[in-house]
């Protein structure tokens, strides 16, 4: 067991390794296995587009405005059919329950980069050996063969403090993942009115959203750990990468989340494109949302300004002159 405070043995048994290969390693690698065959033999049609980016969309949202800027940071406060919806739409992402996620992302910022951190790419060395095997590790590995989770009662109290978000992560969670499967079917079956639409509405909205989603969110714990721009001053590795930034709606603007994490921007330099930061001022709008903790731009400057000083400071010591 490591030294690590609030941590409990992962689970050891045959079936539930079995599982998180099937869910999180198998799975996905189908999905995207599948797309190629079913696009050439079935073609794809606007109907399964649509289907597709509209679970990609309410996932990705759920994820990164929910799972993440709400309940792991507090980023802003929501009223409580906003927070179950944001609940429920994270939870048809399939990528855990939200106390475990929560949990989790929580332990990450604590360690990011260093011993305790659930999934640093720089885990297995510096070398491009090391690193090709902790950007997998960072990946998807991290969940299939790590050895310890995160506690809730110590990472995630105020989660399992609600009732509500409770039971949505200990009751209901599995009721969702079926959801998330069963929906893209049962859309496209109903607007065709056919088998075949609801078959290929399974393949593109569920199967391959399914590893769509997950591989993009998870390409920040592995990819925006690793490169990018590093504008901002903070203790780990995170980094801007633009195009992960876009397919996650904002998330990929990592530097800047770890320099400042309970911010409910994370794009905040000019053409930083943040959808999830919008969509956090249009429920502010709407009377949904508030008390969003929004960067000001003395906040902002003064990051910055820490990461220059930082630069200067080791190009000194390589004898940059």
């Amino acid at each position: 067991m490591s030294a690590v405070a609030g941590l409990v043995p992962a689970p050891r048994s045959a079936s539930y390794r079995i599982s998180m290969v099937l869910l999180f390693g198998a799975l996905p690698l189908i999905g995207l296995g599948v797309a190629v065959p079913a696009a050439w033999g079935w073609g794809l049609g606007w109907r399964d587009v649509g289907i597709a980016a509209a679970m990609y969309t309410i996932c990705i949202f759920g994820i990164g405005v929910g799972f993440h800027r709400l309940f792991t940071h507090r980023a802003f406060k929501a009223s409580r059919p906003l927070r179950i919806a944001l609940a429920v739409a994270g939870s048809l992402a399939m990528e855990s329950p939200l106390t475990s996620w929560v949990s989790e992302h929580r332990r990450h910022h604590k360690y990011a980069d260093r011993e305790g951190d659930p999934h640093s790419p720089w885990r297995y060395g510096e070398d491009w050996k090391g690193l090709a095997k902790g950007l997998l590790f960072a990946q998807v590995g991290w969940f299939i063969v790590g050895t310890e989770r995160a506690d809730p009662r110590h990472y995630a109290p105020d989660i399992l403090a609600d009732r509500d978000l409770r039971h949505f992560s200990m009751r209901s969670y599995a009721a969702f993942a079926l959801a998330s499967m069963a929906l893209p079917p049962l859309v496209g079956g109903l607007l065709s009115w056919s088998w075949h639409g609801a078959l290929t509405a399974f393949v593109w909205g569920s199967l391959v959203r399914y590893a769509l989603v997950h591989h993009v969110t998870w390409l920040v714990n592995s990819v925006c750990h690793t490169f990018g721009d590093r504008d901002f001053a903070t203790a780990d590795r995170a980094g801007n990468v633009g195009w992960v930034a876009m397919l996650t709606f904002g998330e990929g603007w990592h530097n800047y989340h770890h320099a400042d994490p309970t911010s409910a921007r994370h794009g905040v330099l000019k053409g930083q494109w943040d959808a999830s930061a919008r969509l956090i001022w249009l429920f502010e709008r709407l009377g949904w949302a508030f008390d969003a903790r929004w960067p000001d731009q003395q906040r902002v400057s003064a990051k910055r300004d820490g990461e220059k000083q930082r630069g200067e400071k080791r190009g000194a010591k390589r004898g940059v002159r």
